[in-house]
This record gives structure tokens, sequence and C-alpha cells, in this order.
């Protein structure tokens, strides 16, 4: 990331700060912000428009709780489409399912969750408008794994816990999960405590969960809105900016924020996509409802099916049906919850056999890298070993040339000189 990068990142984390602090203090910014979600969507020409479930005054957001993580593209966790009426300060959540069956562009019908796994957010969003035959204004990703940091940052937050919540896995991917949760008076959790109660799943499946979510949603908000909370903004700006993304600006996020503070206590609106638990070549999928699902989205948006409108559920309606194999069984909800819980702990086994295949071969990599340097290493010094080394001592002098002599009588040394 470069200075200019940074630079701009910290003036953001900053105006948030100042403006939330506002937001806190004044109670008001619901109010002072109404339009800003509005007054920004993008531009909808009419052919744009046609036949789709779009209103001019209302604004719609995707909320997305990504598993992501290193060597992994992530899958789409957590599946809201928030709808706000800044005007009547009237907000609706609707939950999708991730085993829900949809269409993905280039990729035929899988899990939505598959979408993200294929395209990222931009092909996610793509194909929740298809399904929902709207247009997605803006969107908010979340890193799940930034959730326990944002909680943790808020002080925790206190949630009513509905029944009594057990369960292990020992072989879950974060390293086992164990969730061990009372039933009673409202119960104050730590970031932790309380991504176990968004993750507990029992005999109600998706269902169960997404009320949780949901809980966990407003439990959030309320917590937000707190004057408690402005001693530990710094923290909390320091939490969403690592583990959030989004395309909105300072003037929407407020905006937002505001409408759904007003909207929780005007009665926010929470809803499941309607569909059916069916099993396709054993694995499990939520077939949505395509007519109860846009006439839902209608009543919120406040549209009026017209007949363009009738015509497109009818034409979506025919695609799916048609896609659903002949083979296809729908099960009881408790066969299927039975079913899921199976599946979901073979995919985190597979991804954990995936994660320790990649750590092997980096691992393999590493060693293959270096044994060529330690081969080069060995070979210069067996080359230097073999080359003999001159030793002076030992070494043989090559013959000196001698100066030709000639032959000379011998000495008589008894002589005395007379002839």
């Amino acid at each position: 990331m470069g200075n200019g990068d940074k630079k701009n990142k910290s003036s953001y984390v900053k105006y948030i700060l100042i403006l939330v602090v506002v937001f806190i203090l004044s109670g008001m910014v619901g109010a002072f912000f109404a339009n800003a979600l509005v007054d920004n969507k993008p531009d909808y020409n009419e052919d744009d428009k046609k036949g789709m479930l779009v209103a001019n005054d209302k604004a719609t957001v995707m909320i997305m709780g990504v598993d992501e993580r290193a060597d992994d593209v992530g899958r789409s966790d957590t599946l809201m489409i928030a709808t706000l009426d800044p005007d009547k300060n009237q907000a609706a959540l609707l939950s999708v399912p991730r085993d829900t069956r949809v269409k993905i562009k280039g990729h035929g019908f899988d899990k939505i969750n598959a979408a993200y796994a294929y395209g990222g957010r931009k092909l996610t969003q793509e194909t929740i408008e298809s399904l929902l035959n709207t247009h997605i204004d803006h969107y908010i990703k979340i890193n799940v794994h930034g959730f326990t940091k944002i909680i943790d940052a808020l002080g925790g937050i206190d949630i009513d816990v509905e029944k009594r919540m057990y369960y292990e896995d020992p072989w879950d991917d974060d390293g086992g999960l164990y969730i061990d949760l009372q039933p009673g008076i409202m119960q104050h959790m730590d970031g932790k405590t309380a991504i176990t109660y968004v993750r507990y799943r029992d005999e109600e499946g998706d269902i169960g969960r997404i009320k949780r979510q949901q809980n966990f949603m407003k439990a959030v908000m309320d917590k937000l809105v707190s004057p408690t909370i402005i001693p530990k903004l710094p923290a909390i700006v320091s939490a969403v900016s690592d583990s959030v993304e989004t395309d909105m600006s300072v003037s929407e996020i407020l905006s937002f924020l505001g409408t759904l503070q007003d909207a929780k206590d005007n009665g926010l609106k929470s809803e499941m996509l309607p569909g059916k638990p069916v099993y396709i070549e054993g694995i499990s999928y939520w077939v949505p409802d395509i007519s109860k699902t846009r006439q839902i989205l209608a009543n919120t948006l406040g549209i009026k099916i017209n007949q363009s409108i009738t015509t497109s559920i009818h034409e979506d309606n025919i695609e799916y049906e048609e896609s659903i194999p002949d083979n296809a069984v729908e099960v009881t909800e408790k066969e299927r919850i039975k079913r899921e819980i199976a599946q979901e702990r073979e995919e985190r086994l597979q991804r954990l056999r995936e994660e320790q295949e990649k750590s092997t071969k980096r691992f393999k990599s590493e060693v293959d890298e270096e044994r060529p340097r330690t081969n080069s290493n060995r070979e210069k010094v067996e080359t230097r070993e073999e080359t003999p080394v001159e030793d002076n001592t030992t070494k043989q002098k090559e013959p000196v040339p001698q100066t030709p002599t000639r032959d000379v009588p011998a000495i008589d040394m008894n002589t005395t000189g007379k002839s």
C-alpha cells in the first residue's frame, strides 16, 4: 500500500470517528442524513428498471459475513439484504440461507455461498440481484474473523439466550468448536462467546441460525447507539477498518446506522427467504420460492406488481423448476438438519485436508529450492578436495644439467717428480 493510500485511509478513519461521535451525541443523525442513501443511489434508467423491483425512494444494502483465510478465497457464511426507507425510518432484513440454490452466472445452479468462491463479492451481488430481480445499491462485507475484534471493541453485547446450547466439534477448521450456553436472563458476551451463539446449529437448522443472526445484529445496533460507546470509539474504528469493506461514503454509513436505529424503535422487520429443503444427489439445498420471495420484496419496497413483473416471476419460476433433477428428494426438516451437520463437518474436514496439502507443498517447495544451493556448495567443496595441493617438501626435483668434463690421468701421490 502506498503512502497516498495510507494517508487516505487515515483521513477516512478520522472523519468516521468524528462523525460517529456526532451521531451518538446528537441522536438526530438519522434525520440529518436521512436521504443520503437514496440521493447517492446509482442511476438506473427505465430500461434497467423494466420488470424489476426497484423503488426510487428506498435503498437496498447487501450485508455479507465472509469467512476469509490465507491461501483461501473464502465463502459467504452470512448473507442479508437490508431494505431501508429513510423518509419513514423503516427497515427490513431479508436473510438468505447459505445453502440457497441459485443460478450463478457462468457456473449454472449452485449454492449461494459458492458464488463468493467463484467470483467474490461482485458475483455474489449479481447473483442476489438475479434471484430477487432488483438492484443492490450498496454493500457491506465483514470478515467473520473480525467479528470477535469488533464485539470486544464494543465492550461485548447483551443477548437473551433462548434455550440450552451445547455442541462440540473438534474437527472444526478454526481449531475446534465448543459451544456451551445456558438459557435464562440477558447474558453479556464477549466476541468469542457471541460468535458461538451465532454459529450454534440445532434441529431448526438455518432457520434457527438465521434467527440468532438477526438477534445478534439487533444486539450490535443496541450497543452502537449507546452513549457508553464514546470512550471505545478508537478501538472500534480500528477493528472496523481492518475487518469491514464497503462502497458507502461516510454520510451514507451514518444514514444507514441512523435509519436502522429508528427502524429498531419502530419495529425492525426480519424475514427469511421462503423456500423448501431439497436433496439433490446427496447434497442439501434450500430451493427458494420465487413468487413468495418477490412478493415479500415488493411489499417491503412498496411496489405494485404489474404485468411486466408478473411475467418475469413466471419465467424465473419455470427456469428454477426445470433446473431441479428428477431424482431430487424433499426431506423432513429434522432429517435435513442431521444431514447438513454431517455435510458441514465433512466440508470442514476437506478444507482442513486442503490446507494441510498446501502447507506440505509449500514446505516441499522450500526444501527443493534450498537443495540446489546445498548441492552446489557441496560440489565446490568436493572439487576443492580433489585438486592436488603442491607440497614443496615432497615434490621431486628436476635434474640439473651438468657441464661436460675431460678424462684427467690420475696423479700418483708417491711420485717425486723425477723422470
